[in-house]
């Protein structure tokens, strides 16, 4: 019996835990099953061919919104080669309007609902020695022409989950993502974490020993999936305290956390890890509190900025700050409110993301009453609300591209860095949300908004733009061979240091951390490329000393 679990990720470097857990589980219960990783990415056919050359007799998808209508393609055309092969889906994005589904997609035998691990293991055993399907709880599936939702599934205990993953050797190239807990606290309308209330942890022990599989196998970068990692105290302490006296210099790990609920002993824990060791995502969406209340949130927005800003200052975790556009009662001047206040933290990333209209959230239940109006393909993202018109969403969107393409990539830092510096200084401060949006309006009278462009017309673009702002266009220019040579060194192939002449000391202020304007001294910097931020990504920088003169250059 071949049973074959499925998941289409997005790019080739992502994992799909799900698939892994369930192989896992159904291993250790005695059920062998083969996992096939590929992504939206590949050719369509290519993935049918290798999957009729794998003679399945029961294929399982891994369903998200990325893969959904990737995935509903592929069991269609996998139906008419394979007529008698029983096609089951999971995953959140089929997880709820199932019956619907199924309707849409005769092809489809069933689908698991919610947390899979036991469900799919049962229906291993049932494909292998028979039974009842009616028996199994946690899916619905069709029997005939009638559809059947049996009845629902426990949620599991974390403690009788295993390890996902067979061989870390092999996926030295992947992130990988895990997860300590399940479930969470909070009940955020437009989230499909709210809905599993349940809030589970794996012990300790456990824990502590599938790190140590990460670490001696020196992963790049593991993900915790934990909702909000930070729900309780003891549990996310013992956890960066046992990275933090277990590193091993290389690996990566990324935590999405509330910030208003760090304590005072885990802020300290955060502060004294190597730089690089971890990075934390902060989901603040909005800092409208009208918002906050309406979206179910609770969150105190002073003790984020203080927390936010405190972890900044010691400068050994990358940070990422999150916004949601299209949330209720935030028009478009109050978004850029939320905007301009969470940029003025000048976190490493500020990532701008859309409301989803998610099935079985909240939000979905009420997006009538909301005014929303949101595509009807996967990832269901808003186009109206009763507060930002479409005309507003696509100036949103504009800005998206100019934040990810000159603030996110870290490539122009010494130029924003200096650029907000001057401006603090005038006494007609241009706001960040209004620089951006001025540079996307630039971008799009010459033409090049959209367009696919290299570094160096890139720095030509926002030199441009900052000129016709009245910028001086010499000293943006020193700025960016400075942000050029942070990134890669251009002149002396092979040699693993660069000296360049400045008229600024662009040392001062650490680049994400300008806070006044550098001082003006002819000076060199070198540039040392075998000392890399794994915070920032920049290479380690410093004046240049001539040793043969005696003083600094």
């Amino acid at each position: 019996m071949n049973i074959v679990l499925v998941a289409i990720n997005t790019k080739f470097i992502h994992s799909n835990l799900a698939v892994y857990a369930l192989r896992a589980y159904a291993k250790e219960k005695g059920e062998e099953v083969t996992v096939c990783e590929y992504t939206i990415n590949h050719d369509a056919d290519a993935i049918l061919q290798d999957l009729y050359e794998r003679k399945p007799d029961v294929v399982a998808f891994s369903c998200y919104l990325w893969n959904y209508v990737y995935i509903n393609e592929l069991t269609r055309e996998l139906s008419r080669l394979m007529p008698t092969l029983p096609i089951w889906l999971g995953g959140p994005e089929v997880s709820y309007e199932s019956e619907n589904h199924l309707k849409e997609h005769p092809e489809v035998k069933g689908i698991l609902l919610g947390e899979g691990e036991a469900t799919f293991f049962e229906l291993c055993r049932f494909y292998r020695q028979g039974g009842s399907l009616s028996d199994i709880a946690g899916m619905v599936y069709r029997e005939g022409e009638q559809l059947i939702r049996t009845k629902a599934r426990e949620c599991l205990d974390m403690a009788d989950l295993p390890f996902p993953y067979e061989n870390l050797g092999e996926m030295e190239h992947k992130i990988l993502y895990y997860e300590s807990s399940r479930g969470c606290p909070f009940s955020c309308s437009y989230c499909l974490s709210s809905v599993d209330r349940k809030l589970r942890f794996k012990p300790l022990n456990k824990v502590y020993e599938e790190l140590q599989a990460f670490l001696d196998a020196k992963v790049p970068q593991v993900k915790f999936v934990d909702r909000t990692y930070n729900a309780k105290v003891e549990h996310a302490l013992a956890i960066w305290e046992y990275i933090k006296a277990h590193d091993n210099g290389i690996t990566n790990f990324h935590f999405e956390i509330a910030a208003d609920i760090l304590r005072p002993e885990e802020i300290a824990c955060l502060k004294s890890l190597r730089p690089g060791l971890v990075q934390l995502e902060i989901g603040v969406q909005t800092t409208n509190p009208e918002t906050i209340t309406e979206i179910h949130r609770s969150m105190d927005l002073a003790k984020v900025w203080r927390v936010t800003e405190e972890l900044k200052e010691n400068r050994n975790i990358n940070l990422h700050l999150d916004l949601i556009a299209g949330l209720p009662f935030e028009d478009y001047r109050r978004f850029q409110q939320s905007f301009d206040e969470l940029f003025s933290l000048r976190p490493h990333q500020l990532q701008l993301g859309f409301l989803k209209v998610l099935k079985g959230s909240y939000m979905h239940d009420h997006s009538k009453e909301y005014g929303l109006v949101y595509h009807e393909r996967p990832p269901y993202e808003i186009m109206r609300t009763n507060w930002l018109s479409f005309e507003e969403i696509i100036a949103l969107k504009r800005v998206e591209q100019m934040v990810e393409t000159y603030y996110n990539s870290g490539q122009f830092s010494t130029m924003l860095g200096l650029y907000f510096c001057r401006e603090k200084e005038r006494t007609g401060y241009e706001k960040p949300y209004d620089f951006f949006r001025g540079l996307a309006r630039f971008l799009m009278e010459k033409g090049e908004l959209g367009h696919p462009h290299n570094r160096e017309k890139k720095y030509e673009l926002l030199l441009s733009y900052l000129e016709k702002v009245g910028e001086p266009r010499e000293l943006y220019e020193e700025a960016a061979v400075c942000d050029l040579y942070l990134r890669e060194n251009r002149k002396r192939k092979g040699k693993m240091q660069h000296v360049e002449a400045f008229s600024y000391d662009f040392t001062e202020g650490g680049f994400y951390y300008f806070e006044r304007m550098p001082e003006k001294c002819n000076t060199e910097l070198l540039f040392d490329y075998e000392h890399r931020s794994p915070v920032t990504g920049n290479v380690k920088v410093e004046r240049y000393r001539n040793d043969e003169e005696g003083t600094d250059a």
